[in-house]
């Protein structure tokens, strides 16, 4: 959505309130394609000074494997994000502003961003995954496997011969 804010930076109106939504389901994101449902958002961009406020909240379901042990996990994510926009920044390296030259922004883009940022870096299914075992691939969260834990480097299986014998 290409949002226009030429009248918010001229003062004429203001609050400009704002609803959409927008699919990433072909975000890649490790090997999985996560986003099962549209990223639906409301927001309202406000003006004062010259310059405007965006405010926005997104909604959307996620469903990605466990980073341990593979389970699909499946959450409703509700994020709330906010910008400074400007016309023109005064320094260039300024990152509390967005500059919008044309007055224009678009939304779709700002948020999906703001949404690819916000996401952990790691999903798991809980705290405390204990994840595959390496051997045998057994979910450890169900239980032990009974697979010898006890590794030895491969550079190192000599000595542990010579040890032996």
């Amino acid at each position: 959505m290409l949002l226009d804010l030429r009248r918010i930076f001229v003062e004429e109106i203001r609050e400009l309130p704002f609803s959409g939504s927008f699919s990433m389901s072909d975000t890649d994101i490790s090997g999985s394609y996560p986003f099962v449902s549209p990223v639906s958002y409301t927001g309202t961009v406000t003006a004062f000074a010259g310059e405007a406020r965006m405010e926005a909240e997104v909604t959307f379901t996620f469903e990605i494997p466990c980073d341990r042990c593979l389970k699909p996990i499946r959450s409703e994510y509700r994020y709330r994000f906010s910008h400074g926009l400007v016309r023109t920044l005064n320094q260039e390296d300024n990152d509390d502003y967005i500059q919008v030259e044309d007055e224009k922004i678009d939304v779709d883009e700002l948020l999906r961003a703001d949404i690819l940022l916000e996401l952990p870096s790691k999903f798991l299914c809980k705290p405390d995954c204990k994840g595959l075992c390496s051997q045998c691939g057994k979910d450890l969260n169900e239980g032990d496997c009974g697979c010898n834990k006890t590794r030895i480097d491969p550079r190192l299986e000599v000595l542990q011969q010579l040890i032996q014998s």
